[in-house]
């Protein structure tokens, strides 16, 4: 079964002037994608959907030959020198992080990179510099990263309109970046070469930990009892998330903002005969979470200090 992605018109002439269309490249780009791991094989359907022309995808394991299957099925699978050299506009990759470096080398080395050839990347931790071999033979280097969490299925493609891209690019190749990422219905952030590992790391902090957080809540919940934890989690966590994107720290409750040294005593003492390993993750989320509630005004430093006694590993003292 194969996936069909629901085509986006072009935008006309007008609207593509006015998006910053660069007069250097086609409405219609020839694309290649290297990774086509769950970011790189929707991203490559997104893209023939606006009515690019992906015509080579890279990917060795099974997953990813099966994801080209199902979301590029008219795209041929080549290795990663042949997808470059495929890739005449646009080459797209989408490599884990750690290997990013050296795939951009090893294209280069190869032959695989052209001048005027477009060379993006999407990783969130990575700007411009890690492109330095492809710039280096006339390549035209672009960091694209959806701040998005990714399945590699359909289901993405419809996740896809409003997402913000952390964009690095060179000034020549704004027009391009912010029409691509219109072309995939996101909206893009302008982010400095300097700051994107801070800004990978705050999305990290917030999506990442937060699969880890929830989880959690549901194994501690498990554990006291409850047969259907997502039941009980679902709409408090919905209600908390939508509080603290609307509200920020004022969005906090619970017994650290009030400062109930004693709930979160005895919260410690069972997490620790219970479920050990998750007492060091409590306290510092707790020690953050009462720092913030301290400088937001929610709780008073005075009501915070047997708190604070508590969190400083103390608990059991104010169990007595």
């Amino acid at each position: 079964m194969s996936a069909s992605p629901r085509p986006r018109p072009a935008a006309p002439d007008g609207a593509a002037r006015r998006a910053g269309t660069s007069p250097a490249f086609p409405r219609t780009l020839t694309v290649g994608v290297i990774g086509a791991g769950r970011v790189g094989a929707v991203l490559g359907a997104a893209l023939t959907a606006a009515g690019h022309r992906v015509v080579a995808a890279a990917g060795v394991s099974d997953a990813s030959t099966a994801r080209i299957a199902l979301l590029l099925p008219a795209v041929e699978r080549r290795s990663a020198v042949a997808v470059g050299r495929a890739a005449t506009d646009l080459l797209l990759l989408a490599v884990p992080d750690d290997a990013l470096a050296a795939v951009v080398a090893g294209l280069a080395e190869a032959g695989a990179l052209r001048p005027g050839q477009v060379v993006a990347h999407t990783s969130g931790a990575y700007g411009l510099d890690v492109l330095a071999p492809a710039a280096a033979v006339g390549a035209r280097p672009l960091a694209l990263h959806p701040a998005m969490t990714f399945t590699g299925t359909p289901d993405d493609l419809d996740r896809l309109p409003g997402v913000s891209y952390g964009v690095t690019a060179p000034t020549d190749l704004r027009a391009l970046a912010a029409r691509l990422v219109a072309d995939l219905g996101g909206v893009p952030e302008w982010i400095a070469e300097a700051d994107r590992p801070l800004y990978h790391a705050a999305l990290a902090h917030g999506a990442n930990h937060l699969v880890t957080l929830v989880n959690e809540a549901a194994d501690r919940l498990r554990d006291a009892g409850v047969a259907e934890p997502d039941r009980v989690l679902a709409p408090l966590l919905r209600a908390a998330l939508d509080n603290a994107l609307r509200l920020g720290d004022d969005a906090l409750t619970g017994p650290v903002s009030r400062g109930d040294a004693g709930t979160v005593a005895r919260h410690l003492d069972r997490l620790t005969a219970t479920a050990p390993d998750s007492v060091e993750a409590y306290l510092a989320l707790a020690r953050r979470t009462a720092d913030r509630a301290i400088a937001a005004g929610r709780l008073r430093p005075a009501d915070a200090e047997s708190l604070l006694g508590v969190l400083g590993g103390t608990h059991r003292e104010a169990m007595a």
